[in-house]
């Protein structure tokens, strides 16, 4: 799939090993979602959390499991904003304040105007799908106060 704002064509071919259930797995389906409620409480991300189970849990593929981050943390926390729309409030608002102090930096004005739309864009898409309000707007005094 090509890229949004460039004429790059991304990665191409990669393909992740089939899902299968290892036989050295020492924690099982209902340890796994336990742990993964208790990540979600302590408020990572759900990327995070697939980092730290793999990483200190030993969990190579929670799919293999037949579980998803993404489902598990939606029940057991309320967030305000899916990941992704956050994750490029977060680089708006880091953008933002880069701006501040360096006002002649034209990349950066680019840069800013491009994950803005971005930001709108998939706004528009979460309020089609019902998972953000039917009122939400984004405006940047909102999203400072919304990643702090």
């Amino acid at each position: 799939m090509a890229r949004m704002h460039s004429r790059k064509h991304g990665k191409h071919g990669s393909t992740k090993p089939p899902k299968r259930r290892h036989t050295w797995l020492i924690y099982d389906k209902e340890e796994t979602e336990e742990i993964v409620k208790k990540m979600a409480k302590d408020g990572k991300s759900d990327a995070e959390i697939g980092i730290i189970l793999r990483d200190q849990y030993g969990v190579p593929d929670i799919r293999a499991l037949g579980l998803k981050v993404s489902k598990i943390t939606k029940t057991s926390v309320k967030k305000e904003v899916p990941d992704d729309l956050y994750n490029l409030i977060k680089k708006a608002v880091n953008l933002h304040a880069h701006l501040n102090q360096n006002r002649g930096d034209a990349k950066a004005i680019h840069g800013l105007e491009l994950v803005e739309s971005k930001i709108r864009r998939l706004g528009k898409y979460y309020i089609r799908k019902e998972k953000l309000p039917a009122d939400w707007k984004y405006s940047r005094e909102k999203a400072k106060l919304l990643v702090k």
